[in-house]
């Protein structure tokens, strides 16, 4: 809480602000970084030996109070009030457009279904998923997705799930069969997709 109302400290001003010694303070500094909450860099006045200055890490943002989720519930619930379910499907729809465009741009070079599904992989971690895909033992491909950086909005339309599986869908390409296996609005701990090449075409 220090860290976020003031900024970058010292172990030394930290320990100030909190009443303790600079080496307690230094210690749960370490303690924190070790589960990736602060990071330090050095800082230099041009005297003496460089500061290190501790901060927040995005992680450590994550803990704190974040209405995001509860406005994103509102607005749909406000659309599907006053202007219809057919208004929020277009939206859901627009979306799905984008995303399908902006994920085939970013797997435009990707030679065959496993290049594909790392770069998808890639994609959804960068957005905030923790993504990963296996090889499984039969030659099909476990995609897995262990956060679901818009849930709040999944339970409340599902229609953002289906659309999902359908930009995944047109990503990993006609010759490709794609199954949802675990799904976290429907209670899962992760949503998973098994993948393999279909028997209608080569991936």
């Amino acid at each position: 809480m220090a860290l976020k109302m003031h900024g970058s400290l010292s172990a030394s001003a930290l320990g100030d602000r909190l009443g303790t010694s600079s080496e307690a303070a230094r210690q749960q500094l370490v303690r924190l970084a070790g589960e990736g909450l602060v990071a330090a860099r050095s800082a230099s006045s041009g005297v003496g030996r460089p500061t290190q200055l501790w901060s927040l890490t995005p992680a450590a943002q994550a803990r704190f109070p974040d209405t995001h989720a509860a406005l994103t519930v509102q607005l749909l619930d406000i659309v599907r009030q006053h202007m219809g379910e057919a208004a929020l499907d277009a939206i859901i729809s627009v979306r799905e457009a984008e995303t399908r465009k902006a994920y085939q741009a970013a797997t435009a070079h990707a030679p065959d279904i496993r290049s594909r599904v790392a770069a998808l992989a890639d994609l959804r971690s960068r957005e905030g998923y923790m993504a990963a895909w296996t090889e499984q033992p039969d030659g099909s491909m476990l995609l897995v997705e262990n956060h679901c950086p818009i849930c709040a909005a999944a339970i409340a339309c599902q229609g953002f799930c289906r659309a999902e599986l359908e930009v995944f869908r047109a990503v990993l390409g006609p010759g490709v069969e794609i199954e949802r296996q675990d799904h976290i609005v429907a209670g899962g701990r992760r949503c998973s997709y098994l993948i393999k090449a279909s028997s209608h075409g080569p991936a």
